[in-house]
């Protein structure tokens, strides 16, 4: 009977294959319903599917989408495993004291995550961030670090924490996610380090944003920039961009307005820090200052103020549409297209909002995390009040959007 099943899930999946070949080979893009099904069915976006021949090969019968050779990968596997434990032998052999090869291994895998956090789907990711969060507290906890070593391990354990809390949340766990935002908080003050404090502050506010709760998102966005005034990072033009946005959220539109002037006021007395070396989701470029600013704006209402809105939306895409910049992010990107779809339904441009929201429905489950599909639904309530919601084109769409966030796992199936 499982033959069966598979031989009949195989036959319905040959002409999505087969489209795939036609296309790959031919190099024409498949239509809507088939980039769906190759999507989902390979896992991969339709960009890295869109790679060239020599990065991606498919086995188009098997349905396996094999990178650069299962000999390679299996030695990477190998690679993995063995930095593992090396790791592991690593963080037992310094016995009654910590050496400075624990402290570079556990630094090392703080600036590797702080890199690859905004670049990467969760999953790959998720284990070597648990892993390297138990092994920070491990250390602070066993009694071998020296006090001059203890405000390091506090710095490591905050950024790890603070990863982890947005991990939690980008999995759409929010009782969770404040729990490490909490425990980031705590190590964040033993470091007397104010600016990864108010970094702290700044996430409890994303996190309350993401959740719809604009009150408890306005207060700690506040609260984090009248307690660390004296930060001078990329961090605290972040803050009230933030608080902006939950103003926003509230129908605050004056309140929003003042918060967006104090982010750019702030931006002119920027002095680069130690987190903003870090990069990654620890600074906050010009490029996102402005996706924020249309988020603000679009929340308000005020996506059909004219071209100059528009055109402010279309900037914010462009400024994420280059993976290489080193400031992208995948979900920076979809928030920016989601805010430029709302825009172009306002001015009744559906073809353009299903142009620009295409690349985020091809995002594949992985990647689709709690804001993006949050971004999403504020299309699909645009679309509902759109004067175009009953045509076909806007019923499929909003179809889409329905069925677009992935099933949550069971408690027992997510990564350790």
């Amino acid at each position: 009977m499982a033959e069966r099943d598979g031989d009949v899930r195989l036959a319905t999946l040959e002409p999505a294959v087969s489209t795939f070949e036609a296309w790959y080979y031919g190099q024409r893009l498949p239509n809507r319903d088939a980039r769906r099904v190759l999507v989902a069915w390979f896992g991969h976006s339709m960009e890295r599917l869109w790679a060239p021949a020599g990065e991606v090969a498919v086995a188009s019968r098997g349905g396996a989408l094999d990178l650069e050779g299962a000999d390679l990968h299996e030695m990477r596997r190998g690679a993995a495993m063995a930095a593992r434990r090396a790791r592991d032998f690593a963080l037992g052999a310094e016995q009654g004291q910590l050496g400075d090869e624990t402290l570079g291994y556990l630094q090392d895998e703080v600036r590797r995550i702080t890199e690859q956090y905004p670049r990467v789907p969760l999953p790959t990711l998720f284990d070597d961030l648990a892993a390297a969060q138990g092994d920070a507290f491990r250390l602070i906890e066993g009694g071998r670090a020296r006090p001059s070593q203890m405000r390091q391990l506090h710095v490591m354990a905050t950024l790890l924490s603070w990863h982890m809390a947005k991990a939690c949340h980008d999995l759409g766990d929010e009782s969770s996610a404040m729990m490490h935002a909490r425990a980031a908080g705590v190590s964040a003050e033993r470091a007397e380090h104010p600016a990864l404090s108010a970094l702290v502050h700044g996430l409890k506010s994303l996190i309350s944003y993401w959740s719809g709760r604009g009150e408890d998102a306005l207060f700690h966005a506040r609260r984090g920039a009248a307690e660390y005034q004296q930060v001078h990072g990329t961090v605290s033009v972040w803050l009230p961009s933030l608080e902006a946005r939950a103003a926003a959220l509230l129908g605050d539109a004056a309140g929003a307005a003042a918060a967006v002037e104090q982010a750019a006021r702030r931006r002119e007395a920027v002095e680069p820090d130690d987190l903003d070396e870090l990069g990654g989701l620890l600074t906050f470029p010009v490029e996102k200052e402005l996706y924020y600013r249309v988020e603000t704006q679009v929340l308000l209402g005020q996506g059909a103020t004219g071209t100059a809105m528009g055109a402010a939306a279309e900037q914010a895409v462009a400024a994420f549409s280059d993976p290489d910049a080193p400031y992208w992010a995948f979900g920076d990107e979809a928030g920016a297209r989601c805010n430029l779809a709302v825009v172009r339904l306002h001015d009744d441009e559906l073809d353009g909002t299903v142009e620009a929201l295409r690349p985020v429905l091809d995002l594949p489950p992985a990647q689709r995390n709690r804001g993006i599909v949050v971004s999403a639904q504020r299309v699909h309530r645009a679309l509902g009040h759109s004067p175009a919601r009953t045509s076909h084109l806007a019923r499929e769409l909003r179809e889409e959007i329905t069925q677009y966030a992935p099933a949550a796992p069971p408690a027992t199936a997510l990564p350790r």
